[in-house]
């Protein structure tokens, strides 16, 4: 017992430097790369003024700009919430050849740069692409509309929903899958009562992820949305247009919506991932 208990009081050795050190270095990136920024754009658009801000966000383009926005955001959303659901369950449950590539294919979004992406789908969509050609002849046109945006959207946002469903299918007890089994529960009734709450605060996050980027995604969008106003002009763009007209109270104004409908799902899914949390603790 005294060994014991002498072991328990000698405190481990730390690999960082001490808590003052590494939390002030912390809370200096968090502030001077993160907030500041932040902070600039909310004073920026405070400056405006109510009316003026008012009458920048409903003025016709704006609005137009916005409802294809979100519209695109969430089309793009729904395909992720099930494709990546779908993918993080074949790359966690099954073994094939070839899986470490698909794997890996995953997280092309995330090292492709998005103007990239954006000549590359443009090029695939295009009456002359590989997938054009195929698709305008059945009267099915991609490139220059909302499908061709949500496209965009889709293909930058989706390892958002794989990479958080993923390790939490992997750490994903089995025994209560196989305890469903022995009680003659049906495959999908397992999945929708066993691993699908277990699963559930992590797919809300990547969901939630998937369409903030959506909302901000530009490089991608450019290329193949043809950025028609009133049509195909997606909300940042608007606001890059409003910077090169040099007017900054329009941009700044049209920034901090998309900031505040972002910020708002975060807090929103944060919210709803602790309640899953806490009615799955109760539940254990």
């Amino acid at each position: 017992m005294t060994t014991v208990a002498a072991a328990a009081r000698i405190r481990p050795k730390r690999v960082l430097p001490g808590f003052g050190l590494t939390m002030g270095v912390t809370l200096s990136y968090v502030g001077i790369i993160v907030l500041l920024p932040l902070a600039a754009l909310v004073l920026k658009g405070a400056e405006i003024g109510p009316e003026r801000f008012f009458a920048i966000m409903t003025a016709p383009r704006t609005l137009a700009a916005l409802k294809l926005t979100l519209s695109a955001a969430a089309m793009a959303t729904a395909f992720n919430a099930v494709y990546g659901l779908l993918m993080a369950w074949v790359l966690v449950r099954y073994d094939f050849p070839g899986k470490r590539i698909l794997d890996a294919l995953m997280d092309i979004p995330f090292a492709l740069p998005t103007a990239v992406a954006g000549l590359a789908l443009s090029a695939l969509f295009a009456g002359n692409g590989w997938y054009g050609a195929l698709l305008e002849p059945m009267g099915i046109q991609v490139i220059f509309t909302i499908w061709g945006v949500a496209f965009a959207m889709a293909f930058t946002s989706i390892p958002f929903v794989v990479r958080t469903v993923q390790p939490v299918l992997e750490d994903l007890d089995p025994q209560y899958e196989d305890a469903a089994v022995t009680l003659g529960a049906h495959p999908f009734t397992i999945f929708r009562r066993v691993v699908f709450p277990a699963i559930l605060p992590a797919f809300m996050v990547g969901v939630t992820l998937s369409f903030a980027r959506s909302l901000g995604e530009f490089g991608a969008v450019v290329f193949i949305a043809g950025n028609l106003p009133m049509k195909t002009e997606i909300a940042s763009l608007l606001a890059v247009i409003r910077l090169e007209e040099y007017d900054y109270n329009g941009a700044a104004a049209i920034a901090l919506t998309l900031l505040m409908i972002a910020l708002v799902l975060l807090v929103a899914s944060n919210l709803l991932q602790a309640r899953a949390l806490r009615y799955k603790g109760r539940g254990a």
